[in-house]
């Protein structure tokens, strides 16, 4: 199966997703979201020691964390591939 390359209607615009305001402004999200998970997950750790109590809430912050920037990041794609696809049909 071969396409011939005249043929306008099929040609694929390759842009970029991201932009880098956009990775700042999830960093920044990210942060606040990590410090609002460290702070509520402090109280759930099974430790008196101060030292495990940083440790096993700053782990599972970050863990949380890094998933919550996985969703931004898919977020953020879906959403200006379907704005571009939305602007080409018009």
């Amino acid at each position: 199966m071969s396409q011939s390359s005249d043929s306008s209607s099929n040609e694929i615009k390759l842009t970029k997703l991201t932009t880098p305001v956009g990775m700042v402004v999830d960093a920044i999200l990210v942060l606040g979201f990590f410090a609002f998970l460290y702070t509520l997950l402090e109280s759930h750790v099974p430790s008196n020691d101060p030292k495990m109590v940083i440790l096993f809430a700053g782990l599972t912050a970050a863990c949380m964390s890094g998933v919550f920037w996985l969703a931004i990041q898919m977020f953020r794609v879906v959403l200006s591939a379907q704005m571009l696809a939305k602007k080409a049909k018009r």
